[in-house]
């Protein structure tokens, strides 16, 4: 995948867990997760269970886990059909475990279980949906952000408030700079497009933005991104940097007021 100089430093593949991309429906990414040492596979959000078959089946392997960040049929559509295909387990959020189609495991906030020897951590990230949950692999410097967290964007908030998304995504930004991010969809050019109207000096956004368009002219992924990048590019990570109150007219206001504020304006972007 090409990509810009002044970011490939900061992508590199993980050390122990190798992550496929796998596009399904229109802007769908499912991840596809193989622990080098155990042979062990899992899947983050399968949205259909077709594609995911046909890689699995290409590359002969059997599916070991189901992985799900929260309840959207663009994130479940294939686990009941997977699970009765390869007898996988499916892990998803406790807080939403009501709404996760053949659930198996409920993963609560600081709760981890591991992907054959590469452990993943569970977030609680609310915001998106009530029971929205991120799995961070500390040992192998991923993250698995669902909607909550996209490249230069995040979720909209269909069922939580401004406040609970700003503090989950607080959370995601505390990790550290080098961590990957394996987001949902496939949506960061026009979110680029977006945070180009809140600050159009930011030579960091102007700079990934160009790999951006380069990598969607030959109809390649944007993902995945790191938060080193995010945290320069990302407007919704930096509501509460004085440059972005003022741009939304605000200054000197509570990040929250920021926060929600580039959302509404997100909302109803046509760009």
């Amino acid at each position: 995948m090409p990509r810009c100089d002044r970011f490939a430093p900061m992508i590199q593949p993980p050390p122990r867990l190798d992550v496929a991309l796998i596009p399904a429906l229109s802007d769908n990414y499912i991840h596809l997760l193989r622990c080098g040492a155990t042979g062990v596979v899992a899947v983050v959000d399968p949205a259909e269970a077709a594609p995911v078959t046909a890689v699995l089946e290409r590359r002969g392997w059997t599916l070991d886990l189901i992985i799900n960040t929260h309840h959207h049929g663009d994130h479940v559509g294939g686990n009941l059909d997977l699970k009765a295909r390869y007898g996988a387990a499916i892990v998803g959020p406790a807080a939403d475990r009501d709404r996760i189609p053949g659930i198996d495991r409920a993963i609560a906030d600081g709760e981890s279980f591991t992907v054959g020897a590469c452990p993943l951590t569970g977030i609680d990230v609310p915001g998106h949906t009530r029971g929205h949950i991120a799995f961070h692999g500390a040992e192998d410097a991923v993250l698995f952000s669902g909607d909550t967290l996209f490249s230069m964007g995040c979720g909209r908030l269909f069922e939580g408030t401004p406040a609970q998304m700003w503090r989950s995504l607080t959370r995601l930004r505390a990790l550290p700079p080098e961590t990957i991010v394996y987001c949902g969809h496939e949506y960061t050019a026009g979110n680029g497009r977006f945070a180009l109207t809140l600050e159009p000096d930011n030579a960091d956004l102007a700079a990934r933005m160009r790999e951006v368009t380069a990598l969607r002219a030959d109809d390649r992924p944007t993902l995945p991104t790191t938060l080193a990048v995010e945290r320069a590019t990302n407007p919704f990570l930096r509501a509460d940097l004085p440059a972005l109150a003022a741009a939304v007219g605000l200054a000197d206001s509570d990040p929250v007021a920021v926060f929600a504020e580039i959302r509404r304006r997100k909302d109803d972007f046509r760009g």
